[in-house]
């Protein structure tokens, strides 16, 4: 049985929609916080989705980001390590300070700037000094939970146009892809234990958008082009955060398709549901 802690968030729910031997828990059920051996009883793996997602809120509750971030995974890999199964750790392109010019390699110097970032890389330290696997991936969305693409569907039935920043870079990943990326590294589980895995080729989050347009039957020039600095967060952002596939090929694992063909299989498989009234604003 593969265990899920997080498992009620998009990527735990298609890791137990690919695998009859997913046991997907939501955190309420399985805190990782407190996480004890007795709590992996029957696991022959586990793939931890459990985090503090909340890239803003971190910035003024890095405390419990850290809890959930970091001392939560250290805790599911030294439980993990002392039954001897294997714990895939599902990580961020947040680790990195996003000043790169090309993709990042696992070996390449961090540096995050955001509290999120922070507690993910503590988080990823623990997980690899306990002997289990890390997995950085990027730009995720799903059938569930919140995400980039649900928030556009939304606003592209209720605005005439809208303004998305084309100054990040980075590579949109499909949740269903990214489980089954998964689901094989358990069973190949390589020498690698820090990997990249996420959509191939590379985007901005405009460029993303017009994409979620024309999947939508939408006029693209809907979308218009903006900078970071129009739309100030409190959390700093990555501009560039392309993570590099070749670690992920070198271990025998196949690649994650390419992100524009993800997102049109994605809309296939009814990742944002089909409209019932009005006509899309054109």
């Amino acid at each position: 049985m593969i265990l899920v802690p997080g498992g009620r968030g998009q990527l735990g729910h298609d890791l137990a929609a690919l695998s009859p031997d997913v046991r997907a828990v939501p955190s309420a059920e399985l805190d990782v916080t407190r996480v004890a051996v007795d709590d992996l009883a029957g696991a022959t793996a586990v793939i931890n989705c459990a985090a503090y997602t909340a890239v803003d809120a971190a910035e003024t509750d890095e405390g419990r980001a850290f809890e959930v971030n970091a001392v939560g995974p250290g805790l599911l890999a030294e439980a993990c390590a002392s039954l001897g199964i294997p714990l895939i750790h599902v990580s961020t392109d947040y680790v990195f300070a996003g000043d790169g010019t090309r993709p990042y390699e696992p070996s390449d110097p961090v540096g995050p700037k955001s509290a999120y970032g922070r507690t993910k890389l503590e988080g990823e330290r623990r997980v690899l000094a306990a002997g289990g696997w890390v997995v950085r991936t990027s730009w995720v969305y799903g059938a569930h939970g919140s995400n980039f693409v649900k928030t556009m569907a939304a606003l592209e039935s209720s605005r005439p146009e809208l303004s998305v920043v084309d100054d990040q870079v980075g590579s949109p990943t499909w949740s269903h892809d990214l489980a089954a990326g998964l689901l094989e590294l358990v069973s190949v589980l390589p020498p690698a234990r820090l990997l990249h895995a996420t959509g191939g080729g590379e985007t901005t989050w405009f460029g993303f958008a017009q994409a979620i347009f024309a999947e939508l039957g939408a006029d693209p020039a809907r979308v218009r082009p903006c900078t970071t600095a129009d739309f100030p967060r409190p959390a700093p952002r990555p501009a560039y955060s392309v993570l590099s596939g070749a670690s992920w090929a070198a271990a025998g694992l196949r690649p994650l398709p390419h992100w524009r063909s993800a997102l049109s299989e994605a809309f296939k498989a009814g990742v944002v549901a089909p409209r019932t009234g009005a006509a899309p604003l054109g």
